[in-house]
């Protein structure tokens, strides 16, 4: 819809949306790194900000300013080097399973709905490299743990976010009214903060005692030091560094803060990953060329568990998540209203209602920005007009407008810019990439359905949706072969 939009009505203009509010699209590069490198004066809506804190608690996500700042955990490239091995292990696992069902089947080929495996195996990879916790998604003898259910459930409701989910947004008071719903989520919150407590006060511990074993003391004696602790997941790291005996007790998060974290790793690090790698492997089962080429560059690796930076070295592997990601973003866009006056440049200038141009752009006379970064990401002007093939090899001959557009990766908007941009891109990055090449060195992907039967629907990510059979939820068949080589 808003591509329509932007193709009837320029790079920037403004429509009319709920309840009266006045909306402003735009794709002016200068506009949108304005907006998104200006975080204190350009936050989340309250309606997102409310959606956010139901279903997913009042983590780094809903948070804004110096609650933002004080609960951004830690993400260093050395921190990621050393996780990449918990990605290896899930990824192998899933090829591991794939190859026992064929083996079992007795069949050189079957088909295989992609979309709730990838989901199983980010969940695991979520669940150790976030919190040292094995959820066993991937296992399908055992049964499902109690996290496990409740994250499960919650964010199945989060996909029903109906009419009157919105109006309780809206509405504070309509969420006294009881409904089926909102008890099945009060249930499963319940779950996770119980065992959220149970997590930090396990965790806790650990660190107090490892920290006094290095300094020959006792645990209520420990000093904590934030960079020397053995320490892995991303949980146990946030912790040290919030338990530092160095830090300024105004910057210290409280437990709450810090149990707020968890919904917020397992649906940032979860569900984003598991959509990328769905439209990775459909774009991969729709062109079987660039399925060829890319399998050709990973098998020159002679190792099933390359370093971090062995897969970072891979350009035509890097080209390919990059163009999934351009291409298939698993959030479309992204609103932002203001919290002071402002005026947001423009690259390009804007004719108003009395015909004068404009170079910038007056907040009071909008309610709400919308960042479309799909629309973006698939924009002719800036991508030529094969914006909407998939083609990796753009990525090595990148243009001035492509370069232009603001984003952490460059070129790439869905990872978004500023202090508000994904704080989690490089580990997500990496993970994608490990799936890719355990999966991809595996098996030969096809599409099982007619492609143009596969659309998109959004609700917390994108997913793939056979057009016949909307009701199923999302799928994604595809033919699966054992790869054999030449």
């Amino acid at each position: 819809m808003h591509e329509q939009w932007a193709k009837q009505y320029g790079h920037t203009f403004t429509y009319t949306g709920i309840l009266g509010t006045r909306r402003l699209i735009t794709l002016d590069p200068k506009a949108l790194a304005y907006v998104m490198n200006h975080s204190a004066q350009w936050q989340k809506p309250e309606l997102t900000r409310n959606f956010l804190a139901d279903f997913f608690g009042k983590g780094v996500l809903f948070a804004e300013g110096e609650a933002h700042k004080r609960q951004n955990p830690s993400f260093a490239i050395s921190h990621i080097r050393e996780l990449t091995n918990v990605f290896h292990e899930k990824s192998q696992q899933l090829r591991d399973i794939w190859q026992r069902n064929l083996a079992e089947e007795g069949a050189s080929m079957s088909v295989i709905d992609v979309v709730p495996w990838l989901g199983q195996a980010t969940l695991d990879i979520i669940g150790l490299a976030g919190f040292d916790y094995e959820f066993n998604a991937l296992n399908a003898d055992g049964e499902k743990n109690e996290l496990n259910q409740a994250f499960t459930t919650i964010t199945k409701q989060g996909q029903r976010f109906g009419m009157f989910q919105i109006a309780q947004t809206f509405f504070s008071p309509l969420k006294l009214i009881p409904t089926k719903q909102s008890r099945t989520i009060a249930n499963a919150t319940a779950v996770m903060d119980r065992l959220g407590r149970q997590f930090i006060n396990n965790k806790k511990q650990a660190i107090l005692a490892e920290a006094a074993a290095r300094t020959k003391g006792t645990a209520g004696q420990a000093y904590v030091e934030k960079n020397t602790l053995t320490t892995r997941d991303l949980l146990s790291r946030l912790m040290v560094a919030n338990m530092a005996n160095d830090l300024p007790e105004n910057q210290r998060l409280s437990d709450e803060e810090v149990m707020a974290q968890i919904p917020t790793f397992l649906i940032a690090g979860h569900e984003t990953t598991a959509s990328a790698t769905t439209w990775c492997l459909y774009a991969l089962s729709r062109d079987q060329e660039i399925q060829r080429k890319l399998r050709e560059e990973l098998l020159r690796l002679d190792t099933d568990n390359p370093s971090m930076d062995e897969l970072n070295s891979l350009p035509y592997l890097d080209a390919v998540i990059k163009e999934t990601m351009r291409l298939h973003a698993a959030v479309t866009g992204i609103s932002r209203v203001a919290t002071q006056d402002d005026v947001i440049p423009l690259s390009k200038p804007l004719a108003d209602k009395k015909g004068r141009w404009r170079h910038e752009i007056l907040h009071l006379n909008i309610d709400q920005i919308f960042i479309p970064i799909l629309c973006v990401n698939r924009n002719e002007e800036i991508w030529g007009k094969n914006a909407l093939e998939f083609r990796p090899e753009r990525w090595f001959n990148l243009t001035d407008k492509i370069n232009g557009i603001p984003g952490v990766v460059p070129g790439v908007l869905s990872f978004i810019a500023g202090p508000r941009s994904c704080i989690g891109y490089r580990f997500a990055l990496v993970e994608f990439k490990c799936l890719i090449f355990t999966l991809v060195r595996a098996f030969e992907f096809e599409m099982a359905v007619d492609p143009e039967q596969i659309i998109k629907k959004s609700n917390i990510v994108t997913r793939p949706y056979i057009m016949t059979e909307i009701e199923k939820g999302p799928q994604l068949p595809l033919k699966l072969a054992p790869y054999r080589g030449v």
